[in-house]
C-alpha cells in the first residue's frame, strides 16, 4: 500500500510540474504573440490604398495561380528593364536597384520590410484552403516523380546539385516552399520506387490516386506530417501575416510554432492577417472567381500601371535583371514559376508592349484569355509526362472526389486559419468587385453622355447661327421701319 500511495504522490506532483510548466509555456507563448501583433497592428492605416504607388508587390502564395497574373498580365505591362530581380531564393533580390517597379516572389509579408513601404503596393490571390492542401501536395509529388529518370537518389541529389549551381537563375530547390517539399518527396518516391522493385509487386488496383502507398506518399500521411504541418497547413494566413520559416522577422518562427502548439493565438495572427495586410491591399483576387477576378485586376491593377508608365516623368531606363532561367525538358529539377522559355515566346508580347504601344486594359482583358490558354495546355501536359513516371497515380478534379470525408474534414481542421481568411478575402473582393462595376457603369454613362453632346454639338451651332441670322434680319428690318 505505501507503495502504491508513493507512487501516486509522485504522479500527483508529476501531473502539477507538467500543469504549471503547461501554464508558463502559454503564457509565454501568449505574450510573444500579442507583443508581435500589436507592434503589427499598431501601423498608420492608408487612406489610399486603392491607389498604385511606384512598386507592386505581388505576393505569390502558392498554388493560387499567380504564374498566369505574372505571364500574363504582368509582363505585358512591365518592360522587363523595370522588373526588380527575383528574390525566391533571397540572394538575388535588391530592392535598392534603380527603376525596380514589380516585384513578383513567394516571400511573405516580412520582405515589405525591406522595400521602400511609403513608395509601395501589395496584391495577392488566395484559394480555397482544401484546394490548395491538394494542389500543394499534387505539385509536390509531381515535380519530385520527375527526378525518377535517375537510377537512384544519390544520383538524383548530385544532379540537382550541379543543376542549381550552373543556372543563373533559380531552381525548384531554391524556392519555397518547394526546396523543403521537393526534397522530401523525391526521397519518399525513391524509396517507394525501390521497395516496389525489390518486392515485385503487381501493381495495385484502387480508384483513389490519393491513397496508392506503393508509389507514392499517401495524402492522409502528408497532411499529418510535421513538414506539412510546419509549411503547408494555415500557410497563406502566415504567409500574408509575415510568418512563414522563410520570413525575415527575427519573432517569426517563435511566433509562428506557439499558434501552431495553442490554436486560440491564431486569433492575433488572423486579426493582422486581416486589418493589416489585406484590407491594406491594392487588390485581393480569389482563384475559384477566375473571370472576375482576372476582370478586377486588369481594371483595379492595370489599367493603373498603364496610366502610370505612359505618364511623361515615368522612368524606362534599363536595370540588371537577374534571374531569368531557360528550362529544358530533359532536367528533372526545373521548377514551373521559372519556365521563362517553354511557353514564353509563344505566349507573351514584348515587354514593353503596354508602354510603347496604345495597350487599353480591354486589350490587356483579351491578351490575358489566350495567354493563359496556352499556359494550361503546357502544364497539363507536364503534368501528364511527370505523373507517367509514378503510373497509375493520375491526379485530377475527379480523382479528388474519391478522397475519403475524414481525410477532408481533417484538412478543414488543421486549415482552421486559411478558412477564415478566405472567407473574410471572398467578402472583401465581393465589395471591391461591386466597387468597380459601379465605377465602370458611371464612366460608361459619362463617355455615353460626352458623345451624345459631341454628336449634338453640330445641331447647336447650327441653331445658333440661325438664331443669330434671325436676330440680325429682325433687327435690320426694325431699323428700315424707323428710316421710313
Amino acid at each position: 500500500m505505501d507503495r502504491i500511495l508513493k507512487f501516486c504522490v509522485l504522479l500527483t506532483l508529476v501531473g502539477l510540474a507538467d500543469a504549471s510548466f503547461t501554464k508558463h509555456d502559454f503564457g509565454r507563448c501568449e505574450g510573444a504573440v500579442r507583443n508581435w501583433a500589436h507592434s503589427s497592428l499598431d501601423k498608420e492605416i492608408r487612406e489610399d490604398k486603392h491607389t498604385l504607388r511606384d512598386l507592386l508587390f505581388f505576393l505569390h502564395v502558392p498554388r493560387t495561380g499567380g504564374r498566369t497574373y505574372f505571364h500574363c498580365f504582368l509582363k505585358k505591362l512591365y518592360p522587363s528593364s523595370l522588373e526588380c530581380p527575383r528574390s525566391y531564393d533571397k540572394l538575388h533580390f535588391d530592392p535598392s536597384k534603380p527603376n525596380c517597379r514589380l516585384l513578383v516572389t513567394h516571400d511573405d509579408f516580412s520582405i515589405t520590410s525591406k522595400l521602400p513601404r511609403e513608395r509601395s503596393s501589395v496584391v495577392t490571390i488566395l484559394r480555397d484552403p482544401i484546394s490548395r492542401v491538394f494542389s500543394t501536395y499534387e505539385f509536390s509529388v509531381e515535380v519530385a516523380a520527375r527526378f525518377l529518370v535517375h537510377p537512384n537518389l544519390t544520383s538524383a541529389t548530385r544532379i540537382a546539385g550541379r543543376m542549381c549551381s550552373k543556372t543563373k537563375g533559380v531552381s525548384t530547390l531554391d524556392i519555397w516552399p518547394w526546396k523543403y517539399l521537393v526534397p522530401w518527396m523525391r526521397k519518399d518516391l525513391f524509396a517507394r520506387r525501390d521497395s516496389r522493385q525489390s518486392r515485385g509487386l503487381p501493381i495495385p488496383k484502387s480508384n483513389d490516386f490519393y491513397d496508392m502507398e506503393e508509389f507514392a506518399m499517401p495524402l492522409h500521411e502528408f497532411i499529418n506530417h510535421p513538414v506539412a504541418e510546419d509549411i503547408v497547413h494555415n500557410g497563406a494566413t502566415f504567409q500574408v501575416a509575415g510568418l512563414t520559416n522563410n520570413s525575415y522577422a527575427a519573432e517569426s518562427h517563435e511566433v509562428r510554432h506557439c499558434v501552431q502548439k495553442y490554436k486560440i493565438l491564431g486569433k492575433y495572427v488572423l486579426q493582422v492577417a486581416k486589418v493589416k495586410r489585406l484590407d491594406d491591399m491594392l487588390y485581393v483576387g480569389l482563384t475559384e472567381e477566375h473571370k472576375e477576378s482576372a476582370s478586377m485586376f486588369a481594371n483595379v491593377v492595370g489599367a493603373q500601371v498603364i496610366s502610370q508608365l505612359r505618364a511623361p516623368n515615368a522612368s524606362m531606363t534599363s536595370v540588371d535583371n537577374i534571374g531569368h532561367s531557360s528550362l529544358s525538358n530533359s532536367e528533372p529539377d526545373n521548377f514551373e514559376h521559372q519556365n521563362s522559355t517553354l511557353n514564353s515566346r509563344a505566349i507573351e508580347t514584348s515587354s514593353s508592349e503596354a508602354t510603347e504601344s496604345k495597350m487599353t486594359v480591354g486589350d490587356l482583358t483579351e491578351a490575358y484569355e489566350d495567354c493563359i490558354s496556352s499556359l494550361r495546355k503546357a502544364q497539363t501536359q507536364r503534368r501528364f509526362f511527370s505523373l507517367k513516371r509514378i503510373s497509375p497515380v493520375n491526379f485530377s478534379t475527379e480523382a479528388r472526389l474519391q478522397v475519403s470525408d475524414a481525410v477532408l474534414q481533417q484538412i478543414r481542421s488543421l486549415n482552421d486559419l486559411d478558412l477564415e481568411l478566405y472567407e473574410y478575402a471572398r467578402d472583401l473582393f465581393s465589395n471591391q468587385h461591386k466597387n468597380v462595376l459601379q465605377k465602370l457603369t458611371e464612366e460608361r454613362w459619362e463617355n455615353i453622355s460626352i458623345m451624345t453632346n459631341w454628336k449634338l454639338l453640330p445641331s447647336m451651332i447650327t441653331l445658333v447661327f440661325l438664331l443669330s441670322f434671325s436676330l440680325t434680319v429682325n433687327m435690320r428690318r426694325r431699323m428700315l421701319k424707323v428710316k421710313m
